[in-house]
């Protein structure tokens, strides 16, 4: 079974090939038959995936599609994986950091970067991340008020001795 955490699914029925993140490495997977279920799910049979121990290798792994598959975006916006390694610059604060990942958490989406040695989750709402400028790599936003202190307070409490009297 695959998840496809995609706007519209059935748009994937025809695709040929997926790779599989193993070890780090995009390994490509031949898709010989594809079978849409409900709700974003599909059973989906590989080349080469004839066995038990085979599938069971492949479980709870990221499936990327190729680059060719991807629908074309509006100039400011942007795929997860295209914004790894941007700028990130906030309207009042200015520049902040760095784009080092983007997780999905139970229907949210948000970006991690690093904030003065802490890591600072961004939600991808559309009033807080603006837009996204390929040209400059980088990422405007508009982080809500006290979202970077939240976490800077949280740090400086980790690193604060355990009172021992």
């Amino acid at each position: 079974m695959v998840f496809l955490d995609v706007d519209y699914p059935e748009d994937y029925e025809d695709l040929d090939s997926v790779y599989f993140e193993l070890k780090g490495d995009l390994v490509p997977y031949f898709v010989e038959n594809f079978n849409l279920q409900k709700q974003s799910k599909a059973i989906v049979r590989f080349e080469e995936v004839d066995t038990i121990d085979k599938a069971q290798a492949l479980v709870g792994t990221s499936l990327y599609l190729p680059l060719d598959s991807l629908a074309e975006l509006d100039e400011e916006e942007f795929y997860y994986h295209e914004i790894k390694g941007y700028t990130v610059v906030d309207e009042h604060k200015g520049e902040l950091g760095v784009v080092r990942e983007v997780y999905s958490l139970n229907g949210q989406d948000l970006i991690a970067m690093d904030y003065q040695g802490v890591e600072v989750l961004i939600p991808t709402a559309e009033d807080i991340v603006l837009k996204a400028d390929k040209e400059n790599r980088t990422l405007l936003v508009n982080l809500p008020e006290g979202l970077l202190e939240v976490y800077l307070e949280n740090s400086s409490d980790d690193n604060t001795p355990d009172d021992a009297d």
